[in-house]
């Protein structure tokens, strides 16, 4: 394994649980999509005909972002009891000690504080209000420790696979594949460009629940070469948090 590509595996390992015991929010961060943006985006995509992505932008507009078992870190000023990690709750609904529940059917990730803050502004004067939003993807296939990560939206889908352990030496990365319910939403020359370039599991249009494959490969050389390729970006720790 080439030696850029080993010290920064090693490093992410060290800090990995760091971050997972509290979450740090990302410096720079992509913005997360707006209403206005997807369906701009939506109608651009439409003109050449039904695709996958836009059938994963139009289910985002009709039904939001949030799935019961998302998590959502939030801090209020002054108020203890509302600086936690809440999980969204059947409805869905953001369940608050205290003060009920807070609406979340058809919302998006980018509109969750504008929600938050109205809401507590029927309780608190000027609330001040932090809230950041986690979604749990799976990882599995080769890599290092599959299984459910509760990660942050804006975070690139290469890094979700860095989390996870990285990939092992037998991973095929060309055919690493996300599903949904059996179903392939991205794969192919679509998904590697898309983590050449860094998307974002937001941009990606991803939500709870939807599965990452990578496959076992038989091209090592080659393999290594795309990989090296993939995670030369600069190093952060981002919100990742192990769920078990």
């Amino acid at each position: 394994m080439p030696r850029l590509l080993y010290n920064w595996l090693v490093l992410w390992s060290a800090a990995l649980p760091a971050a997972a015991q509290q979450p740090i929010a990302r410096d720079g961060g992509l913005a997360l999509a707006t209403r206005a943006q997807l369906q701009e985006t939506l109608t651009r995509l439409a003109r050449h005909g039904p695709t996958p992505e836009v059938a994963l932008i139009r289910a985002r507009l009709d039904s939001g972002d949030f799935r019961v078992g998302d998590r959502i870190l939030m801090r209020v000023e002054g108020e203890k009891t509302l600086s936690d990690t809440f999980a969204v709750a059947p409805g869905p609904v953001l369940a608050l000690p205290t003060i009920g529940e807070v609406p979340l059917a058809g919302v998006l990730r980018s509109e969750l504080q504008p929600r938050v803050e109205q809401y507590l502004a029927r309780y608190f004067r000027d609330p001040v209000v932090q809230v950041r939003p986690l979604m749990r993807l799976l990882v599995e296939g080769d890599v290092a420790r599959p299984g459910f990560y509760a990660v942050a939206p804006d975070l690139p889908l290469a890094d979700v696979i860095t989390a996870a352990g990285g990939l092992t030496q037998r991973a095929k990365v060309t055919k690493t594949r996300v599903e949904r319910d059996g179903v392939e939403i991205w794969g192919g020359e679509a998904l590697r460009r898309a983590l050449g370039q860094g998307y974002s599991i937001d941009q990606l249009n991803l939500r709870a629940g939807d599965r990452v494959f990578v496959p076992a490969r038989g091209d090592i050389a080659r393999t290594l070469g795309i990989i090296g390729g993939l995670v030369a970006i600069p190093v952060s720790i981002y919100i990742v948090t192990r769920t078990r």
